[in-house]
């Protein structure tokens, strides 16, 4: 049964929310849900580094301008000890996590993968959020594994936690069109839910801008905030809009506007009310709106970002700096902290 079926009251009521509300209006609905879930003028950030282990990938995403078939002479699979470089350069500025995500790269084996967990465990301990959902799907169908038992080895290898990433919109009509080959909704849902049911906490996201509909994100909200109220184990949703630039599919698309994006943001607090963190996507929209963001319901300024590929594959490219980061969240109006995956403060580092 579809979420609209199941609560077609509340879901007209989020619909026209979303279309209609006054922009200022919607924006101050969900400051003040964040102020419910952090009561203190406090935005988090963490430290860390996004490292893609391989390129090549099989999916054939249509909006993706990062990925490269197999062959492609530009494809690529990192060493263990290049990824090891990574984290080292990573830890030297006080990070405390890694972003661990690839293509569905046919040619790797699993054991590759549960022995790169116990490399950095060993020789470079750090916390791994790694392998986005449709990786793991893509595991399980490449090595003719159950989905429970990938989760369970790669977490018994060293898998701290998953993040969201591929999430797109969780609506099967839009990912058959433009992602027909990776996770579909149920199986994308399946391993987060699973993951909670091992006790590994994950993020969860959305890219909009696919041509999908209002009504569409509204689904994709629910979607989520039914797998909170059955297992609580999200610490965090992130959205951001599709980067057409580059893309194979997408390229001659118009890209969303800040104010879609701060009605989605401001959308998403109000729905996700048992999701206790949003992030500000400054990494697509620029710090003049992810600040803005931090009115819109946001509470966390995502991440340092000492690398990312994906997002500037689309021709996207917003940097900043540790001094930079901490600027910004005060000259908002909130005080800056460090955080570890799970959003708990650093309060050694924590920012004055």
């Amino acid at each position: 049964m579809s979420v609209i079926e199941r609560s077609s009251g509340e879901f007209s009521e989020l619909l026209e929310l979303y279309e209609r509300a006054p922009l200022l209006e919607l924006g101050a609905l969900a400051d003040a849900e964040r102020w419910r879930h952090h009561p203190d003028p406090v935005v988090t950030y963490i430290i860390d580094r996004n490292i893609n282990y391989t390129n090549v990938c099989v999916a054939d995403c249509k909006f993706c301008a990062f990925y490269r078939r197999p062959k492609d002479l530009d494809g690529y699979v990192l060493s263990y000890e290049e990824i090891g470089a990574k984290i080292d350069e990573c830890k030297a500025i006080g990070g405390v996590q890694i972003l661990l995500q690839g293509g569905h790269n046919p040619y790797i084996p699993f054991e590759w993968y549960l022995e790169l967990m116990r490399y950095i465990k060993r020789h470079h301990p750090i916390h791994i959020h790694g392998f986005s959902p449709s990786e793991i799907v893509f595991f399980s169908e490449r090595f003719r594994l159950p989905m429970p038992e990938v989760v369970r080895e790669l977490r018994e290898a060293g898998l701290d936690s998953i993040p969201g990433g591929g999430g797109e919109i969780l609506v099967d009509a839009i990912r058959e069109r433009v992602a027909k080959k990776k996770a579909q909704t149920e199986e994308w849902l399946g391993v987060q839910e699973e993951a909670h049911r091992q006790g590994m906490r994950t993020s969860v996201t959305m890219m909009y801008g696919l041509g999908e509909s209002n009504a569409d994100r509204v689904e994709h909200l629910l979607r989520v905030r039914d797998v909170q109220a059955r297992t609580g184990g999200f610490t965090a949703f992130i959205c951001w809009p599709l980067q057409p630039e580059g893309t194979p599919g997408f390229s001659g698309m118009p890209r969303t506007d800040a104010v879609t994006y701060l009605r989605t943001l401001a959308l998403s607090r109000i729905v996700l009310a048992n999701v206790p963190n949003l992030q500000s996507s400054w990494v697509t929209m620029g710090h003049k709106i992810g600040q803005v963001a931090l009115r819109f319901g946001a509470n966390d300024y995502g991440s340092l970002m000492m690398e990312e590929n994906v997002v500037s594959a689309a021709g996207t490219t917003h940097r900043t700096s540790l001094d930079e980061i901490e600027r910004l969240i005060r000259d908002a109006g909130y005080h800056p902290k460090r955080r570890r995956q799970d959003y708990s403060v650093i309060e050694a580092m924590a920012a004055a």
